[in-house]
């Protein structure tokens, strides 16, 4: 279940440039409930409810949180209220599994108050995912400076595998996916975005560093310059480990077949020619779980547990949870924690918290060591993870 290990990126500065920030004002809106894991004992609370299918949370500098909702409005949260949605969002698409989706700070959001947003947008009767760069305004209540950096090349009118969440490197360009927007062999397809890892700066620009910035793929076919990688079926999860800077993607297979990544620049990761999941029918998909040419996943789930997002714990208030995966899961409504050797490969897994909260829709380890986790649904939540009070 292990690969090569990943490409290394320059160190990722923005967790390090959060390790400061004050911790969030909590109040809980009731008692947290208390939970005993293999390792630790933790207690879960709500920070708020009553999102409209949360996707993404980040922490903001001064310890309050923004968060996107699905159907296209971004807000703050601070002492447990939501704020009234943030003007300037651009239009939203919402359809299907698309919408409003990730919202990530540029590294030096502390000065520069720059963020990106992923979500899907309509063009000609159909839809593709884009990337956008904004600032918020000081008093958190607009965005300006709003700029489009990137829009994918193929729209359809399906409503599924939009991706696509965002990670920065410490020089500030952007990596994220795309799926294969129901359209399987897309993947495949090297003048295609969708079923990708892609890779941008900032500006909208190509990076140096890219596979086919310059030239034909090895064998004679054109990558577009925005690729890192192919073969991707809907990568929703995807963070870059600042201890050894490797990029880590997780991603939904189809009847089995979910599947941890660490994405290489100009490597295939097989969809659909290769899969450990079957399609939805019973059907057998490609030619096997493994062919040459193509790359074998970190890790992999069958059953499917429909992985939302992935982080890796850093932190002091779990030490024992040290460089551990952490996979936020929709189907089985869990969080689970994965165990690595000193090689990287995943040798155990914890499911934490089934069927307690809900849907699953990200996790993300806070500064001050705690983890936050949001739950999917019209009626969404903001929870947060931390070490349980030994006086309970």
């Amino acid at each position: 279940m292990k690969t090569t290990p990943g490409y290394l990126l320059k160190s990722a500065g923005l967790a390090a440039a959060l390790l400061s920030a004050p911790s969030p004002s909590l109040a809980f809106a009731q008692e947290p409930a208390q939970f005993s894991t293999e390792k630790a004992s933790v207690q879960v609370g709500t920070i708020a409810s009553g999102l409209d299918n949360p996707w993404s949370v980040e922490v903001l500098p001064d310890g309050s949180f923004i968060v996107t909702e699905l159907g296209g409005t971004l807000r703050t949260i601070r002492d447990g209220k939501l704020s009234e949605p943030i003007a300037g969002v651009p239009e939203v698409a919402r359809q299907g599994q698309g919408g409003l989706l990730d919202v990530a700070l540029d590294p030096g959001f502390a000065t520069s108050r720059t963020l990106f947003l992923s979500m899907a947008v309509a063009e000609g009767g159909g839809y593709g995912t884009a990337i956008v760069r904004a600032v918020l305004a000081e008093d958190g209540k607009s965005l300006a400076e709003v700029k489009e950096l990137f829009r994918m090349n193929r729209f359809t009118g399906k409503g599924q595998h939009f991706g696509s969440r965002i990670a920065i490197a410490a020089d500030g360009s952007l990596f994220f996916g795309i799926g294969d927007r129901g359209e399987r062999d897309r993947a495949q397809d090297m003048r295609d975005h969708a079923g990708a890892i892609l890779h941008i700066n900032a500006d909208g620009s190509i990076p140096s560093g890219n596979p086919y910035k310059d030239g034909p793929y090895k064998d004679g076919k054109t990558g577009l310059p925005e690729i890192w990688s192919k073969g991707h079926r809907n990568p929703q999860g995807i963070v870059i480990d600042p201890a050894n800077n490797q990029l880590l993607t997780v991603e939904h297979g189809a009847r089995g077949g979910d599947e941890i990544n660490t994405p290489q620049p100009g490597r295939n990761y097989g969809w659909p020619v290769i899969t450990y999941g079957k399609d939805y029918s019973g059907v057998e998909i490609g030619v096997g779980q493994a062919a040459d040419g193509y790359e074998q996943p970190l890790y992999y789930w069958d059953p499917s547990i429909a992985p939302g997002a992935i982080d890796v714990y850093h932190g002091a208030m779990f030490p024992q949870w040290e460089g551990n995966l952490l996979v936020a899961a929709l189907k089985y409504q869990l969080l689970a924690r994965l165990e690595r050797d000193d090689s990287g490969a995943v040798v155990s897994e914890e499911r934490l918290f089934e069927g307690e909260f809900g849907r699953i829709r990200d996790v993300k380890v806070a500064p001050d060591g705690s983890i936050l986790m949001l739950t999917d649904g019209d009626d969404g939540a903001l929870l947060r993870i931390s070490a349980a009070d030994k006086k309970s």
